[in-house]
């Protein structure tokens, strides 16, 4: 096995990550599927980091260990799903265990004039970290198995005037069902998840208490996301599916039930009470008052003389 070098390898095509895996060129230049019970890895490069300027998912089967993924580690319970993003740092593991199941390449050219290149957005568990992975049930396993399948039969057929217009519909098929199986996954783990936003409100509620606002400014997303050591993604996905709202949503609500609070029993003017919660311009605070409220903060605190 080769010392890996300290600078990470940048691929900026699939056919010269297939190259450098010492696999043979992808039977479709955008594409690539590799099949580990079939295909053998070489880890010549073992411990070797390097740049992905496309998207990848792995599916494990059965696996059960932990798996360096991206920047962080995985650990696969009973096999799944885990996403990454372009431009993504990928560290190759030294552990032959590790590879089972399939990996999927694509990149963005392949998608860039469809529709799925305009919604890829919308499939927030490419942002996830890496411990935010989809845990499949045995029928689910049986469901993405099929589709990994269907995309592996589509690259073994000759390239034609449909193929990539096949493979961008099988591609968003997976990812299709991937939101569905990761929706399951927020309700099925209701009691972690609640927990994680007991966590959270009691967090904004240190925030909004003690002046910590006033110095501090308002809480943000990032924050709050590394406070949970969540990312940012994964946690408004959570919350729009246990609760209807964004996490930045779920801050304002906290800082307007906090603004009442102020206003119905304090004397502090519209003024202060907007600097004590965090905000540079009372402006902004009226603003979000009255979005939530339908009423100026003036007008609030008046229906209780």
């Amino acid at each position: 096995m080769k010392a890996a070098s300290s600078a990470p390898i940048f691929y900026k095509n699939i056919s010269q990550l297939m190259r450098g895996m010492g696999k043979p060129a992808p039977l479709h230049p955008l594409v690539a599927l590799v099949n580990y019970d079939i295909d053998k890895i070489s880890l010549e490069h073992a411990g070797q980091s390097f740049l992905i300027d496309f998207y990848k998912i792995s599916f494990k089967k059965n696996f059960r260990g932990q798996v360096k993924y991206g920047q962080g580690y995985y650990d696969f319970e009973e096999g799944g799903l885990a996403f990454l993003a372009p431009n993504q740092l990928v560290t190759m593991s030294g552990d032959e265990t590790s590879y089972e199941g399939y990996t999927l390449y694509f990149h963005t050219d392949l998608i860039r004039n469809y529709q799925l290149g305009r919604n890829m957005q919308q499939y927030g568990f490419f942002s996830y970290a890496v411990n935010e992975a989809l845990f499949l049930s045995d029928k689910e396993k049986k469901v993405v198995t099929a589709l990994f399948e269907g995309i592996a039969a589509e690259l073994d057929n000759n390239i034609d005037a449909f193929s990539q217009d096949v493979l961008v519909s099988q591609i968003e098929l997976l990812l299709n069902h991937s939101n569905r199986f990761y929706n399951r996954q927020f309700l099925t783990r209701k009691a972690i998840h609640h927990d994680l936003i007991s966590q959270m409100d009691n967090y904004l509620s240190e925030r909004f208490d003690h002046h910590y606002a006033s110095l501090n400014g308002l809480p943000t997303v990032q924050e709050v996301s590394d406070h949970l050591k969540v990312s940012s993604r994964y946690l408004t996905d959570m919350l729009k599916s246990l609760t209807g709202q964004s996490t930045q949503q779920h801050i304002h609500s906290h800082l307007i039930e906090k603004a009442k609070a102020m206003l119905s029993a304090s004397q502090l003017s519209i003024a202060e009470v907007a600097y004590q919660l965090g905000f540079e311009h009372p402006q902004s605070f009226n603003r979000i008052f009255k979005r939530f409220t339908n009423m100026s903060p003036n007008s609030f605190r008046q229906s209780f003389n």
